[in-house]
C-alpha cells in the first residue's frame, strides 16, 4: 500500500494506521495540516471494499478539511479518520474506547468528531479515553442540522448567482441522499416552497420524504438526469464524473457530500457546460463551524455558530464572482483562496 506516492497524498503531516486485535479495530487517521491550528475532522465508519479504498478516502477527506476550515475562517487545521467495517456489526464500546486511545497518542494534533455512521453517543464513548474530540452531547452536539443549514444557504447563494434571485420557490431540487443532513436539507427546501426529487438506498427515508414533503422518488441512477434546476449530492463522494455530468439537466450542483468531484478536472467540465458548482468543502462547512464553536475558550455559542454558518452564503458569492472574473472553475478558485489563507497562517 503506497502512501507517499499515492495520488491523493498531499504532503500530509501524518498518516497513522491503527489496529487493536481485541476489539477488531482497524482505522486510519490522516493529519493533513496543522498550519492554522490543531487538525479537526470527523470519523467515518464505512465497510470499504479494501484497505486501499479506505486510505484513498481518508487522504482526500483530510485535505478537504484543511481547505474547509481555512475557508470557514476557523483557527483549525485539517484531519480525518476512518474506521473500516460494517457499522451494523462492529460497533461496541470497547472498539470506540480503543479508537479513543489511538487518538490520544497524537497528543492533540488531531481532534475527531461525528461523520458517516458515527453518532454523538459514539463520540461520547471515545471521549472516555481522550479529551481530543468535539461534537459532544450537551455542547455543540449533532452537527447535521448546521451542515444542512449551511448547505441550504449555499444553494440560495448559487441560485442568486445563476438565476438572479435566491428565491427557491417553485425551483426543483434533486436531492441524492436522505441521511441525517440530507433530510434536514429537504426540510429547509420544502419550507421555502422548492419541489423535491429524491433518492436514497434507504427506502424508508425515501418514503418519509414523499410523505412529509410531497417529494417525487426516483431510482438511484435516475437522479442525475432528473428534470431539476439544482442537483444536490448529499450521499458519498465522486458522484460528479464523466458519466453523470453528461446526464445533468440541472444548472447548479450544490450539496453537502464531501469530495463530490471524482477528479479535479470535473470542476472545469461543469464550468464549460455552464453548470455552477458550489465547492463542497465550502458549502458543507456548517457542521465543523458548529463544532469549532465548542472548542472556543469562552465556550459554545449557538448564536455565533448560526451567524458563521449563514455567512457561507457570502463566501460562496465571493468565489462565484472571482471565478467569473478570472474565467476559472469555482473549484479551482476555492482551492486557491484556501491556499492563500493557509500560506498567510504560516507566516
Amino acid at each position: 500500500m503506497a502512501v507517499f506516492n499515492h495520488s491523493e497524498f498531499d504532503n500530509h503531516e501524518q498518516v497513522v494506521f491503527c489496529s487493536d486485535a481485541e476489539t477488531g479495530l482497524k482505522a486510519i487517521i490522516a493529519v493533513h495540516s496543522t498550519a492554522l491550528g490543531p487538525a479537526v475532522g470527523g470519523c467515518r465508519l464505512w465497510d470499504y471494499v479494501s484497505d486501499d479504498a479506505a486510505l484513498h478516502d481518508v487522504l482526500r477527506l483530510s485535505r478537504g478539511m484543511t481547505y474547509k476550515n481555512a475557508m470557514a475562517g476557523l483557527p483549525l487545521g485539517g484531519g480525518k479518520s476512518v474506521i473500516i467495517g460494517d457499522a451494523k456489526k462492529i460497533k461496541s464500546e470497547a472498539l470506540f474506547r480503543a479508537f479513543g486511545r489511538m487518538i490520544h497518542r497524537l497528543s492533540g494534533s488531531y481532534y475527531s468528531a461525528e461523520d458517516v455512521n458515527i453518532t454523538t453517543g459514539d463520540i461520547m464513548i471515545v471521549n472516555k479515553e481522550t479529551p481530543f474530540v468535539a461534537g459532544l452531547e450537551g455542547k455543540s452536539g449533532n452537527p447535521a442540522p448546521f451542515t444542512a443549514l449551511g448547505t441550504y444557504r449555499g444553494i440560495k447563494a448559487a441560485a442568486k448567482h445563476q438565476f438572479g434571485s435566491d428565491d427557491l420557490t417553485g425551483k426543483t431540487v434533486a436531492v441524492q441522499g436522505l441521511g441525517s443532513v440530507g433530510f434536514y436539507l429537504c426540510e429547509h427546501l420544502h419550507k421555502e416552497g422548492a419541489k423535491l426529487i429524491v433518492t436514497d438506498i434507504n427506502q424508508d427515508a425515501v418514503q418519509r420524504a414523499v410523505s412529509q414533503f410531497g417529494a417525487t422518488a426516483v431510482g438511484l441512477d435516475e437522479i442525475y438526469a432528473a428534470d431539476a434546476d439544482i442537483y444536490a449530492p448529499c450521499a458519498l463522494g465522486a458522484t460528479i464524473n464523466d458519466d453523470t455530468i453528461a446526464q445533468l439537466k440541472a444548472r447548479i450542483v450544490a450539496g453537502c457530500a464531501n469530495n463530490q468531484l471524482k477528479e479535479a478536472r470535473h470542476g472545469d467540465v461543469l464550468r464549460q457546460k455552464g453548470i455552477l458548482y458550489a465547492p463542497d468543502y465550502v458549502i458543507n462547512a456548517g457542521g465543523i463551524i458548529n463544532v469549532a464553536s465548542e472548542m472556543r475558550p469562552q465556550g459554545y455559542s449557538v448564536e455565533e455558530s448560526t451567524a458563521k454558518v449563514n455567512a457561507i452564503y457570502d463566501t460562496l458569492l465571493n468565489i462565484f464572482q472571482r471565478a467569473d472574473a478570472e474565467n476559472q472553475a469555482t473549484s479551482l478558485v476555492a482551492d486557491l483562496m484556501a491556499q492563500e489563507i493557509i500560506r498567510r497562517g504560516k507566516q
